[in-house]
């Protein structure tokens, strides 16, 4: 059934021309040379500190490592953060 529904997501996708970020609730990430990072589609904050950050996502969590790490703003399922980034890895996301 999960196969079904997968295919079906991929179709819908494909016929419609929507982002695939959109129709597989992925994050999306936009990253400004290694200082800034702008993050879509989060479910809320794991740990927080000045060298590392990890935010749940829908399937996973995204881990932030960097100097100096500050958010400037959070939202609902927005976040964007400041600093020296110098790792960014998503970890258990897929289907």
């Amino acid at each position: 059934m999960r196969r079904i529904s997968r295919r079906l997501r991929h179709w819908t996708a494909r016929v419609l021309e929507l982002p695939q970020d959109v129709v597989f609730d992925l994050p999306r990430l936009t990253m400004i040379g290694d200082r800034q990072l702008h993050i879509e589609n989060h479910r809320g904050v794991i740990h927080f500190s000045p060298d590392r950050l990890s935010l749940r996502l829908p399937n996973g969590s995204l881990e932030i490592a960097g100097k100096g790490l500050v958010i400037r703003g959070i939202w609902a399922e927005e976040m964007f953060v400041e600093g020296v980034i110098t790792q960014v890895s998503i970890n258990g996301q897929g289907a």
